[in-house]
């Protein structure tokens, strides 16, 4: 009975194994490798960083690495990835010698590979080996004349090095292989960049017997036309025609003939070759010529009715693009042209009448810009083509009523309304109309237009009102302010100007204060009023510190004809150093101390320029932290700072770090000149005359003047700063403790005396 059961229990489980039916959910192994890979089941970790700490384990590194790459190359030396990335990582290591080796072997294995060409020469060309790198192109074209990227960058090679001659060379060796059209194009170019016109005509001849089409022709005459010669040009097309006859005659080579002859004017020519032309090019291939003659004959001819078709025709155009969108101003831009073209004034009026009828929908100024000129050119024609001034009257009107002055204006507008209404000889409506501009809507640019008016109407009182208004309307327009000031100059009226001058330098507020308290000192130099001159460079003084004041001061002082000039010039110095030894900005007082050295060395005795070369900084190179923006730390940059005197008095470290290299610098020449002497035992005579040079040559530092002292120490201090990483650090050193070398320490005695 169990086995019974057995059976019968095992009778599903074959059955299941005969079911060759296909399971509801597939599994491909597509889905495998997609699973696997998400779950990352073959990963390697990264193999462990390796530093690098002295030259043996350099050689080491550089010893494995080379062995990997070379057993790379042994087991294909087809694959030329392999040489490009073992020659890439020597030139990494600067072995441009070795990368130059594997490129060769490489070249040995495929020598017909481009971009192994290209890497080589490229690498050359990276470390400025120049005649390598012409060595390496000459034999990629030899080899591969038809890789047109190596004459390229060949030419533009020896282009960028300047070798014209070269690169022209490089060229004709090219076009001896008849290459594709961009080469020729490339020559022409690089001929004409250098003015070389007849080179590339002679260019384009070989050009167009290498490439014999239409469009090579034509774009020779082009040549030809656009450097000016015409005749050159009507010639090659001459040419082109009996070149192809009528076997293989093209209508692009007579629509740019035609076209040629009609910028030259030359209608009937013009009119001759269309003729010719559809006389024997089929008419299913001459469309494109028909348009372009019926449009010619449009233009030029007598034909009534082909006008009135292709005008009809393009109006119908232009009526579907407006009526799409009515707002699309450009296409009634051109509606209008076409209409004022070919028809009568009432039509054009009422082209116009709708065209300004479609107000843009958003009050904004941006969307009006197009628009507005729609009533530019409305009025602009109704005055010059209809002569009726009335109806423009009425067209600026209208124009300025429908304008939001509130929201925004067009000062155009009113200013062409003005120059109108002048033209009328009417001007009382132009001022009229422009102040009604200014008191709805004041704008700089209507000002301007109106003060310009009067002025050339010689209406001065006007222009002065004018004026006041304007500084009314914006106080702190530092030009207006010189203008006006200006214009009471020319006036005569120089103390009216000084006034302005005076309200104007008053304001609280200006957009260019410089430029007038520039102007305001001017017209006091002008007027030779140099008292008010001091007067107001001493004000300016008390508001701004700035170092181009005192230097502008002191070069007024000096350009005054008078015995105490330089006297006063050197005492506005002298005050303006004073003034900068506290500021913070020591380029700027570097800058006063470099003007005043030019001055004294001009004009100064030798007393003066040593005092003034004696307050020149030391020029120190520092070290500063660099923090990012969220805070962190980013490291530590260098820049420069300077030590003035003054400064340099307070820190006595640093002269005595100067002081000790100068020490260590004397012990130095010394050692040298003992080794000489014991070189030279046997000539006596030759050891005491260095002795008696080094007697006159090494005085004792007490021995030495104080402009002596203060420039050796300066000097090492430079040494110094460029050895070391700041002079901070260095300061920090000099302040850890005493040193132990007793010689230091009878220098440090020694500069504390001085």
């Amino acid at each position: 009975m169990a086995s019974t059961a057995a059976g019968k229990q095992r009778i599903p489980k074959v059955a299941k194994v005969k079911n060759k039916a296909p399971a509801e959910v597939q599994i491909t192994a597509e889905q495998l490798l997609r699973e696997a890979k998400e779950r990352e089941l073959e990963l390697l970790p990264p193999p462990p960083k390796q530093k690098i700490t002295d030259a043996e384990e350099l050689n080491d590194y550089k010893l494995k690495k080379r062995k990997g790459f070379e057993d790379n190359i042994r087991k294909n030396r087809t694959v030329i990835s392999n040489w490009i990335k073992y020659a890439q990582w020597e030139e990494s290591l600067k072995e441009v010698q070795r990368a130059r080796s594997i490129y060769e072997r490489a070249l040995d294995v495929d020598h017909r590979n481009i971009t192994l060409w290209l890497k080589y020469a490229e690498m050359e060309m990276k470390n400025r080996q120049v005649n390598h790198a012409r060595n390496i192109w000459d034999r990629a074209i030899t080899i591969l004349p038809r890789v047109n990227q190596f004459w390229y960058k060949y030419t533009y090679m020896e282009e960028m090095l300047g070798n014209i001659a070269g690169c022209r060379q490089v060229f004709e060796r090219w076009m001896e292989w008849e290459p594709e059209e961009q080469a020729w194009h490339s020559y022409i170019n690089f001929e004409l960049r250098y003015k070389e016109v007849d080179k590339s005509r002679s260019i384009y001849e070989k050009f167009v017997m290498v490439h014999p089409e239409v469009k090579n022709w034509i774009k020779y005459a082009h040549f030809e036309e656009k450097h000016g010669y015409i005749a050159l040009a009507r010639k090659v097309f001459e040419r082109a025609v009996e070149f192809f006859g009528e076997d293989h005659i093209s209508e692009n080579l007579y629509v740019a003939f035609a076209r040629f002859e009609e910028k030259q004017k030359e209608f009937e020519r013009v009119r001759v070759i269309y003729k010719y032309a559809l006389d024997r090019i089929p008419k299913q291939q001459a469309q494109e010529l028909f348009k372009n003659y019926t449009v010619f004959e449009k233009r030029f001819g007598d034909r009534r009715g082909i006008e009135d078709v292709i005008v009809s025709k393009r109006r119908f155009q232009y009526e579907e693009e407006v009526k799409a969108n009515p707002h699309n101003y450009d296409a009634w831009f051109d509606y209008l042209r076409l209409v004022e073209s070919d028809t009568d004034a009432d039509t054009v009026r009422e082209v116009y009448e709708r065209a300004i009828a479609n107000t843009p929908p958003i009050q904004e100024k941006r969307h009006w810009r197009r628009y507005i000129y729609l009533w530019i050119n409305y009025a602009l024609y109704e005055e010059l083509e209809v002569k009726d001034p009335e109806r423009t009257r009425q067209v600026y009107q209208a124009c300025l009523e429908l304008i939001p002055h509130k929201k925004f204006t067009f000062a155009k507008i009113w200013l062409l309304y003005g120059q109108f209404e002048i033209r009328q000889k009417n001007l009382q409506n132009a001022r009229r109309g422009l102040g009604t501009a200014i008191g709805k809507c004041p704008k700089n640019k209507l000002f301007k237009g109106y003060i310009e008016l009067e002025l050339q109407l010689r209406e001065f009182d006007r222009c002065r009102k004018l004026y006041e208004k304007y500084l009314e309307f914006s106080p702190e327009n530092c030009t207006t302010w010189i203008k006006f000031a200006e214009l009471e100059t020319i006036l005569g009226d120089t103390e009216r100007a000084r006034a302005i001058f005076e309200l104007a330098i008053g304001q609280p507020r200006l957009d260019m204060p410089e430029v007038l308290w520039k102007s305001y000192i001017d017209f006091e130099i002008e007027q030779e009023e140099y008292d008010n001159t001091r007067g107001l460079y001493k004000r300016l003084l008390q508001r701004t510190q700035h170092v181009k004041v005192w230097i502008s001061f002191g070069q007024f002082e000096l350009s005054i004809d008078s015995d105490d000039r330089i006297q006063r010039c050197r005492q506005i110095y002298e005050e303006a150093n004073k003034s900068m030894q506290g500021c913070e900005e020591k380029e700027e007082r570097l800058m006063l101390l470099e003007s005043w050295r030019d001055f004294e060395d001009e004009f100064g005795s030798l007393a003066n320029k040593e005092r003034v070369q004696k307050l020149l900084p030391e020029k120190v190179k520092k070290r500063r932290k660099i923090t990012a923006e969220d805070g962190s730390d980013a490291g530590w940059e260098e820049y420069y700072d300077y030590i003035f005197p003054e400064d340099a008095a307070n820190l006595p470290n640093l002269k005595l770090l100067a002081m000790a290299k100068m020490w260590k610098k004397q012990q130095k020449q010394e050692d040298e000149e003992e080794q000489e002497e014991e070189e030279d035992e046997d000539d006596d005579e030759g050891q005491q005359v260095p002795q008696g040079k080094e007697a006159e040559e090494s005085p004792e530092p007490e021995d030495q003047g104080p402009a002596a002292q203060r420039e050796q120490p300066e000097k090492e201090y430079d040494d110094r700063d460029d050895d070391a990483e700041s002079s901070s650090s260095s300061d920090s050193e000099s302040d850890g403790g005493p040193r132990q070398d007793d010689k230091t320490e009878q220098t440090k005695a020694d500069t504390e005396n001085h």
